[in-house]
């Protein structure tokens, strides 16, 4: 029986040797391939195919772009190990580089947070979905991924302290801390929206056959689209731009070693891209108010 590329993915993803984060991270990262080609029979997704869709991806750094390319060419080789192609049609496609107009070198990336300005459209469009708006400010409070926030159960959280410990890359753990904000929304969740019998933190509830389950990225990715379509200001912005924005926003308020701590960074100059962000955003504030007293003179 051929089997479709969404149906290889599947199996791909939730192998047992796997942990929950990286199968979350697939899911994150396979998920708009799906979307596209899911239902196509695993067979007839070539090379061209694969090309075309990696060239699409033109809003992702080039560091992202070659994680994405990494783990679509680990599924493909998957599937040729069970049988289902006879080869990978990913096999020696060339990786991106860094776009030198972008601002990318070799060790470095574009790095994408929010503006107020965003975060404050963010927040208005996601109030009225009370477990959305819980996720968001988690993410944006804590500098959490959502793999990372998805895997949790709720006796993970140190409710009284308003802080929970993750597995992040690596099977490091590390503590993330939250906010009283963030408290409030999230034991609102927890009392009146929260399917209690799974423990999970985040659940939700198939409409039919009312089976509760852990919340998907897939759910999640989708509320997130139908959010950020309602606001030309949030085009493009993605749920790991919440992870960057944390970081930008305290550069310069702790120290840098404390920051990679909080960010689960394997390497000290991960964590200083973010101290050239604010650098290079600080002079584009100090360059438009030169410009702003120049038209005054």
């Amino acid at each position: 029986m051929t089997k479709t590329l969404a149906q290889v993915t599947t199996e791909f993803i939730y192998r047992d040797s796997l942990s929950n984060s990286t199968k979350l991270s697939y899911e994150v990262t396979l998920m708009p391939l799906l979307e596209k080609f899911g239902s196509y029979p695993i067979e007839i997704i070539n090379r061209k195919l694969i090309e075309d869709y990696l060239t699409s991806l033109t809003h992702l750094s080039y560091t992202t772009h070659n994680r994405h390319q990494t783990i679509i060419q680990s599924l493909l080789n998957f599937a040729v190990q069970k049988g289902y192609i006879k080869a990978n049609p990913a096999t020696g496609i060339q990786q991106q580089k860094p776009n030198r107009s972008k601002g990318e070198h070799q060790d470095d990336s574009v790095i994408r947070y929010l503006t107020n300005e965003q975060l404050e459209t963010l927040y208005q469009l996601v109030e009225p979905d009370i477990r959305l708006h819980t996720i968001v400010r988690l993410l944006h409070r804590t500098g959490a991924r959502i793999s990372e926030l998805l895997s949790l159960n709720l006796e993970d959280i140190n409710r009284d302290n308003y802080k929970f410990q993750v597995v992040g890359k690596g099977n490091k753990k590390r503590w993330c801390f939250y906010s009283k904000d963030a408290a409030i929304l999230l034991e609102k969740y927890i009392q009146y929206y929260r399917h209690k019998p799974h423990a999970a933190l985040f659940t939700a509830r198939h409409p039919l056959t009312e089976i509760i389950t852990r919340l998907s990225y897939h759910r999640v990715y989708s509320l997130w689209k139908e959010v950020t379509n309602q606001s030309h200001l949030l085009a493009g912005v993605r749920l790991h731009d919440l992870r960057h924005t944390f970081a930008t926003e305290r550069v310069g308020l702790m120290g840098i070693e404390e920051l990679r701590a909080l960010m689960g960074h394997s390497h000290i100059q991960t964590t200083l891209k973010y101290q050239k962000v604010t650098s290079l955003r600080a002079e584009q504030v100090a360059q438009n108010a030169l410009q702003i007293l120049l038209k005054n003179d």
